[in-house]
């Protein structure tokens, strides 16, 4: 890492600050003007001059001011930034949003527009994979003589609903009966466990297997192809919000960049990538590895269920940022959100 001395550290600190706040190229008598640095111009010159040898200020063609790299946002967001609490309003919008009580599936939601709304830039959520969620239970309820809902049940509460006609007529009896031993058969397993042994178990011979057993896994088999565990794994909110931002606007950029956002793969991996931190990251430009978010800074934090890292949530916004605010932000919301997902209904069942 650069070592700086405190007068460098104090001038890129300002340019920096100064830049995200209006964007436009700083030069050294907009520093020693507005940033109250008590050097002289030639001075800030100076070490202007030596911050860009470094390579943490570049100066445009278009311009005599200097504006931070990617070296120079990085220096500053481990060494020069103090990340601020979240403001009261911001504090107050995510407590209550993100309530115990809603769903799972809308409270992700629900954390996807409230990072894009308090930071002004797309927020993304990882949606956990369900076929890697824990299995809790399975309902049968019988609608008709050739018609049973199932209701599938994860441990992070996430619910798949699904109407299926088995081949014979069943009691409600009989139904809550090859639930409870189908419930009792897979506690503990995963739906990826469930799915696969669900696969083998009807070729086995049937003494083998209880009847009701073999019946609640020929209707649960139904739900449980791969199929149906397939999920939207990305929510995204407020990608226009990046249009505001004149550093994004060049064309083929924008493509790249809502192309990633419409495929999401490449977000769907730095997420992914992001579960195994503790607390907040941060990548700036090409250090997320991806060519289509090289113009962009990416915070993340992981949010869980009950202690367990299930999923991500972030921001998306320009390399000109106000880190201090979006980590904060992030941070919380992934907080207020793992506490909802916990303690909701997912927690209670």
């Amino acid at each position: 890492m650069v070592s700086l001395t405190p007068r460098a550290e104090r001038l890129l600190k300002a340019l920096i600050e100064q830049y995200i706040a209006e964007g436009q190229p700083v030069g050294s008598r907009t520093l020693v003007r507005q940033a109250g640095l008590e050097f002289s111009p030639a001075t800030v010159r100076n070490i202007m001059s030596d911050l860009e040898e470094l390579g943490l200020i570049r100066s445009p063609h278009t311009s005599a001011g200097r504006v931070p790299t990617e070296r120079g946002y990085r220096f500053f967001v481990n060494t020069l930034l103090a990340v601020k609490s979240p403001q009261a309003t911001d504090l107050s919008q995510i407590e209550d949003r993100l309530l115990a009580d809603q769903d799972p599936q809308q409270l992700l939601e629900s954390a996807s527009g409230l990072l894009s709304q308090i930071t002004k830039l797309a927020g993304i959520v990882r949606v956990p994979r369900r076929a890697h969620a824990g299995f809790l239970q399975l309902d049968f309820l019988s609608l008709s003589s050739s018609r049973v809902l199932v209701i599938l049940v994860t441990q992070d509460g996430q619910v798949l609903n699904r109407v299926i006609h088995p081949k014979k007529r069943y009691s409600a009896t009989e139904l809550q009966q090859a639930a409870n031993i189908f419930n009792s058969a897979y506690a503990g397993f995963s739906l990826e466990e469930v799915r696969r042994s669900l696969t083998t178990a009807l070729k086995r011979d049937s003494e083998d297997m209880q009847q009701m057993l073999r019946s609640a896994v020929e209707m649960a088999r139904q739900v449980f192809a791969e199929g149906e565990l397939a999920e939207d794994p990305l929510f995204v909110s407020g990608e226009s919000n990046l249009l505001a931002f004149p550093e994004l606007s060049d064309r083929e950029k924008l493509r790249r960049l809502f192309d990633a956002f419409n495929a999401k793969q490449d977000l769907l991996q730095l997420l992914d990538h992001s579960m195994g931190s503790n607390g907040v990251q941060i990548f700036i430009g090409a250090e997320s590895g991806y060519e289509s978010l090289e113009s962009c800074s990416v915070v993340t934090a992981p949010y869980e269920v009950n202690g367990q890292i299930v999923g991500t949530i972030g921001v998306v916004g320009p390399t000109r940022m106000s880190y201090d605010r979006v980590i904060s932000v992030v941070d919380v919301t992934a907080r207020f959100l793992s506490g909802a997902l916990s303690h909701g209904p997912s927690g209670d069942a």
